[in-house]
């Protein structure tokens, strides 16, 4: 038997799963109509079963106020800490060599890459050593000069 996939959303597995509860078709037969392997349609069947109790428990609107509290005090947290991190980024020195300053070599919580990325720094930058010019090179360039 050859099923093609579908895309069932929540209401529509629901309402399967509600059909497997009331058992006036078999799960084989719910599979053919529907479309779907039978032991896709016992998992929901186990699913509705299980969450029924939850269901009509006092618990659950506290749960989900509790949840909703929670996720609106992270929210107020990730905008606090955004608009915190745009003033320290205005306040941030504006040159390179400055910020290069800023890095700590070996920092046990953030890798050179991410205080790079924090600081605004190319990490390629930390390791330059701008290179001096000979001796011999100066003192050509003096005798070139005195030409």
């Amino acid at each position: 038997m050859t099923l093609k996939r579908r895309q069932h959303s929540g209401q529509s597995k629901a309402m399967i799963a509600l059909e497997a509860v009331k058992e006036r078709k078999t799960v084989k037969e719910l599979a053919a109509e529907y479309g779907i392997h039978p032991p896709q349609i016992s998992q929901w069947k186990r699913q509705l079963l299980e969450g029924l109790p939850e269901l009509f428990s006092s618990r659950r609107g506290k749960r989900a106020r509790e949840a909703e509290a929670l996720q609106e005090e992270l929210y107020q947290e990730i905008g606090r800490l955004k608009m915190e991190l745009e003033w320290v980024k205005k306040k941030l020195p504006s040159s390179t060599t400055e910020k290069r300053v800023l890095i700590e070599w070996g920092h046990p919580e953030y890798s050179l890459r991410r205080q790079c990325e924090l600081w605004g720094v190319s990490r390629s930058g930390l390791y330059y050593v701008p290179a001096h010019e000979t001796d011999d090179n100066l003192r050509l360039m003096r005798l070139i000069d005195e030409q």
